[in-house]
């Protein structure tokens, strides 16, 4: 059945049968009524590629996925798809896959290019980003998850620096005196977020004594090692990880070395994840919700896309999770 169809059959134009359906022009309420019963009493169903064609849009969304993730990075991102597609498809959207690194976004220009999408939603931030330069260059409509220094970009993100200056702050508070932090590359914002809270909760505990080592861009495994070694010959108390990849090497070089957790080294990660939850001893982490990542930078992304004026920057919470591997 087309609009055609139904015009002919109420003998309406096809003008007000669109008016009708959209909810948009000018069209009498009796009328609207009585198309929107024909359309629900048989099953109408409007056409997406014509419906696109009419108001200039594609109905799809971008979700732009970092190239170089790891596997144990996979569950973060499945998570923020599944918010993102479920408020999607309840409006009528469906979500197109671009990978991209810090240095080739050839498949998210594509998806500009061709105008296969409306607009897009960028997983993950870097501090010198590619994506987010283009996206804006090219007026396509985005939302970020992760934080941003671009003021004009709508963002969604964890409170990280609170979150991960809240956990450091109970470690303190427990008596450890000598910490280290082991994070990732620190072209990403989360990292410098988390080292925020870090170091935060040390200038806070000044008057402590504590001491403390810091190693970013940790990228391998055996990198890893070797700095197990290091922190293990200055007797520090407590790693402290940026994420679960990180933690998960820390937690086998322990094994291997046949260091004990909790009773000769804690750990603790800055993100949780199922892998740190049932490990034994389980880890001491943050657990963010990550399906609601998604679903707000989806629904904030329809928003822009419906001409809204919406907030620029959205924190959402987070759930310090004392386990096992401290004492």
């Amino acid at each position: 059945m087309t609009i055609g169809d139904i015009a002919r059959e109420l003998g309406v134009s096809k003008t007000t049968v669109s008016r009708a359906i959209s909810g948009k022009g000018r069209i009498g309420e009796q009328t609207r009524r009585r198309v929107l019963e024909y359309i629900e009493a048989h099953h109408y169903s409007p056409n997406v590629v014509a419906k696109g064609l009419a108001q200039n849009k594609t109905f799809n969304l971008g979700m732009v996925l970092p190239g170089d993730y790891n596997i144990v990075e996979l569950p973060f991102f499945q998570k923020c798809m599944m918010g993102i597609s479920r408020v999607a498809s309840a409006q009528g959207y469906d979500v197109l896959i671009s990978m991209v690194t810090a240095d080739h976004i050839a498949q998210l220009e594509r998806a500009v290019e061709n105008r296969k999408i409306d607009g897009a939603i960028l997983t993950r931030t870097l501090t010198d980003d590619a994506p987010m330069r283009y996206l804006s260059k090219n007026k396509v409509p985005f939302v970020a998850i992760g934080g941003t220094e671009d003021a004009q970009a709508v963002q969604v993100d964890n409170d990280h620096k609170s979150a991960c200056r809240a956990l450091t702050e109970i470690l303190l508070d427990r008596g450890v005196k000598r910490i280290a932090l082991i994070g990732g590359s620190d072209g990403y914002v989360v990292t410098k977020k988390r080292l925020q809270g870090f170091e935060a909760a040390l200038e806070k505990r000044a008057d402590l004594d504590i001491e403390s080592l810091v190693f970013l861009n940790v990228i391998h495994s055996r990198e890893v090692d070797a700095i197990v070694e290091e922190i293990l010959t200055k007797q520090v108390e407590c790693i402290v990880c940026m994420d679960d990849f990180l933690c998960g090497c820390v937690l086998s070089t322990l094994q291997q070395r046949r260091i004990t957790v909790p009773e000769r080294m804690q750990v603790v990660s800055f993100y949780d994840s199922s892998i740190l939850a049932n490990r034994l001893p389980a880890v001491t982490s943050i657990r963010f919700d990550v399906e609601e990542l998604g679903r707000k930078a989806c629904e904030l992304l329809l928003r822009v896309l419906e001409g809204e004026e919406v907030e620029r920057r959205t924190l959402l919470g987070y759930e310090v999770c004392i386990r096992e591997s401290t004492k």
